[in-house]
């Protein structure tokens, strides 16, 4: 916060900003994950001059990052004033140390990440998910893995999402983050931490909604990566991504009537949904687009998460998708379809003539 001789007037302004200050300045802000968007959101939050409690698995990792300033693997040309970091590799000291925690490893690691943590540990704490997959082994989210596991209630949960890229972040080229939570002044409150003036903040309630946009448009991207190894050019894509756009309205509308019992409420055009889809079937960026691509050019998935090196969290989410869409009984074409390529070894080069057909 700015706090500048003269801004504050006489009376309720002064002393509800004054104690948001008080609580901006106790804040304990923990970051559970080292690769790339857990690198981007530690150097957003210690811009901003906060103090972060940073757990990193490996412990010679913390070793390079305080001597180097540097994260040695991702995001190296972002460098940090390490005073304003305490690195541990423990994950309960972490979370104790920490009153808002910020979980950002894949989702397939994020049972192993809080193993030993329990229920009471978590005890009055926020929760911020910056994760972008459901959980491979239940086919669920974080926030139901956390309720099931930890009994962990939704009002202290909230969600980080895009549309952006960490390498976008690391280069402080303006971007946008949607923040979701039950509680709109808690909300906006998390999202106060992270605005600066090359991070943007938007503040939603859909904390189903943006979670499963998140998780789809991983699996949609990893097609358009499909599709461009196999040379299909820009106008295919755009006609792909608007359809997947369709679908992906359709499936998240039946999700929030099975869940909620409501209809269609959110504006699926907005950045979370579409934008976040856009970005991540079109950057060279995305880790998705690429893997797909390698598939496209004839990798077989072994060798293209070799290749990779970094997991593309669309390729666990297609079956994850397609399990819990048992339940929706929704029609997927197009998820359904990179699914089969991924899993069951269908070819792409036929499966993308079949997606050819059922595009508007």
């Amino acid at each position: 916060m700015n706090l500048k001789r003269g801004a504050f007037k006489k009376g309720a302004p002064f002393f509800c900003e004054f104690r948001m200050f008080v609580k901006m300045s106790n804040m304990q802000i923990g970051i559970i994950g080292s690769g790339s968007w857990a690198t981007a959101i530690a150097k957003i939050v210690t811009d901003n001059g906060h103090v972060i409690n940073w757990w990193v698995r490996q412990s010679d990792n913390i070793e390079y990052f305080k001597k180097r300033h540097h994260n040695p693997h991702y995001l190296r040309n972002a460098f940090f004033d390490t005073s304003k970091i305490n690195f541990s590799d423990d994950v309960i000291e972490i979370i104790k140390q920490s009153s808002v925690i910020i979980i950002a490893v894949p989702s397939i690691h994020l049972e192993s990440a809080l193993q030993g943590v329990d229920a009471k540990m978590l005890e009055d704490k926020k929760i911020v998910s910056a994760v972008k997959g459901v959980l491979p082994k239940y086919n669920i989210l974080l926030n139901e893995f956390l309720a099931q596991q930890y009994n962990f209630p939704i009002t202290q949960y909230f969600t980080l999402l895009g549309p952006s890229h960490a390498e976008e972040v690391a280069a402080e080229q303006l971007s946008y983050l949607t923040f979701s939570g039950m509680d709109t002044p808690n909300t906006q409150e998390v999202a106060s931490y992270f605005k600066n003036d090359y991070i943007n903040t938007i503040v939603n309630n859909d904390i189903l909604g943006v979670q499963y946009a998140g998780v789809v448009k991983n699996i949609y991207a990893l097609g358009a990566g499909i599709a461009h190894g196999l040379e299909y050019g820009d106008n295919f894509l755009s006609v792909y991504i608007a359809n997947c756009a369709n679908e992906m309205k359709t499936l998240l509308t039946a999700i929030l009537k099975n869940e909620k019992g409501e209809g269609h409420s959110a504006n699926y055009a907005s950045s979370v949904y579409l934008g976040d889809l856009l970005v991540t079937c079109y950057s060279l960026h995305s880790r998705n687009r690429t893997f797909g691509n390698m598939i496209g050019k004839g990798y077989s998935v072994k060798s293209a998460q070799l290749e990779l090196n970094m997991v593309a969290e669309g390729y666990n989410a297609s079956k994850c998708i397609m399990v819990i869409n048992e339940t929706l009984k929704v029609e997927l074409p197009i998820i359904s379809a990179i699914y089969k390529i991924l899993w069951e070894g269908n070819d792409p080069a036929e499966s993308f003539k079949d997606i050819e057909k059922i595009l508007v």
